[in-house]
């Protein structure tokens, strides 16, 4: 539902109190004006971007995650756990100041609850104000991004990961290595790996902390490590013993030359990476907002690098460069170049359709 519908079913006692919050000039005990004042407010152009540039970071996360949630109606347990996971640079250690910005955004017109029996303890939020915030959002983020011209060279992997799934099958079928105490790949069978695929990777050294990625992350570098974990998902391989062998899928998507389609790999790698980074759709959202053109790295993690968590000892930058944006570029979503000023991205065709989720208001 939209604006209008969500405030004719609200109770006055709701509508008083957004009234009260925007200071609208009308009368208080009538419904009718009470709706119409709000409506005009609300529906102003200014409106949005005045609000989103009064908004705190955490606010402004809070309601991106309200956003890009798949679900419709949330519960106040949602709610809450939204507002906490927002508020990550801001530890409130109570739930107070929590249950304070869910009730500025019930007072602001945000949520409402819902308008039947099963309904009116779940909280939506506006169709058209998704809509609107969508918008403003992209050039608030856009107005930090600085733009570039085109590098002499750049980097783009395409579709290359799709035939680097289907040599690491073959690798493992026709020499099915041998799998040390821990279950990982011998380093001899990793680089003997790494020379069979298109895309080489550094093999990991010794020390450092790698948890959060994925289970194959603790083993092998991000690209190798997405190639394994897939295919042990689609069950194309498994451990036996001490040895990685094809399976019998495995065996007939190898038969059949067929390789999996990207954006199997893409919803996978979003699931994958869901623990450490909660809210990554709607982060690679973002960047295929704001680089539509060729844009510096530097101006894009500043851009959006505040909605982003840190996760144990990665710190905002290096998880959206590192495990967001480098995974992009294997995954064919975006190109890579150099220029005198420093690292510089656009995002590709395909990528710009993959990273608009599907349930996003339109």
């Amino acid at each position: 539902m939209n604006l209008a519908d969500m405030l004719t079913y609200a109770d006055i006692g709701q509508l008083t109190a957004m009234a009260g919050r925007y200071q609208c000039d009308c009368k208080r005990n009538s419904k009718h004006d009470l709706i119409q004042s709000l409506l005009i407010l609300l529906g102003s152009r200014d409106f949005m971007e005045s609000h989103i540039r009064s908004c705190k970071p955490e606010e402004l996360r809070f309601l991106n995650t309200l956003l890009f949630d798949e679900r419709s109606h949330f519960s106040p347990e949602d709610l809450l756990a939204a507002a906490k996971q927002a508020s990550f640079d801001r530890p409130d250690g109570k739930d107070g100041g929590y249950r304070e910005m869910i009730g500025r955004f019930k007072n602001g017109g945000w949520l409402f609850s819902g308008t039947s029996q099963q309904s009116k303890y779940l909280y939506q939020v506006p169709e058209d104000l998704k809509r609107r915030f969508l918008e403003q959002m992209g050039h608030f983020i856009r107005e930090k991004v600085t733009c570039s011209g085109e590098p002499a060279v750049y980097r783009a992997e395409g579709d290359l990961l799709e035939g680097d799934l289907l040599l690491f099958l073959r690798y493992v079928k026709e020499n099915e290595p041998e799998l040390n105490q821990e279950g990982a790949l011998y380093k001899r069978y990793q680089q003997g790996l790494m020379n069979a695929l298109q895309i080489p990777e550094p093999l990991l050294g010794k020390g450092g902390w790698r948890f959060g990625y994925g289970r194959a992350c603790e083993h092998y570098p991000p690209r190798l490590a997405l190639l394994y974990d897939y295919a042990r998902h689609r069950r194309f391989i498994s451990e036996e013993g001490y040895r990685l062998k094809l399976t019998a899928p495995g065996e007939s998507l190898l038969a059949e030359g067929k390789s999996e389609r990207m954006i199997q790999i893409f919803f996978f790698w979003l699931k994958l990476y869901k623990g450490a980074v909660p809210n990554l759709p709607s982060i690679v959202y973002w960047i295929s907002k704001s680089a539509g053109e060729w844009v510096s790295l530097s101006s894009l993690v500043e851009g959006i690098g505040w909605l982003v968590r840190p996760f144990y000892y990665d710190n905002a930058a290096s998880i959206l460069e590192q495990r967001i944006i480098r995974m992009m570029l294997h995954l064919g979503m975006i190109r890579l170049g150099e220029t005198p000023d420093g690292p510089v991205v656009i995002m590709t065709p395909w990528g710009m359709e993959a990273a608009t989720p599907r349930r996003l208001p339109k």
